[in-house]
């Protein structure tokens, strides 16, 4: 099942990021995922079949966006080697 959300956007905005509706809500969609995956609210995983691409290629974006993937603590790095 699939829920689809639906925003306002002033046209404005569109011309000025020089994107169509459906390109903005793409934009929006994986600003969202990274953004959940930062606060911890999701998994790499989750975001990365969310936004339907392989989970390396969302970590390598989040990476970029400023998301923190290790913390540098043993447990960190035991779920994270589990999951390879």
């Amino acid at each position: 099942m699939q829920n689809i959300i639906s925003i306002e956007c002033p046209a404005e905005l569109l011309l000025s990021l020089h994107l169509n509706a459906e390109d903005f809500g793409e934009f929006i969609k994986k600003q969202t995922a990274i953004s959940l995956f930062k606060e911890g609210k999701i998994s790499s995983g989750m975001a990365a079949q969310w936004l339907n691409m392989p989970r390396i290629t969302f970590l390598y974006q989040a990476m970029e966006a400023g998301a923190v993937l290790l913390e540098n603590s043993q447990d960190d790095f035991n779920r994270e080697m589990s999951l390879l």
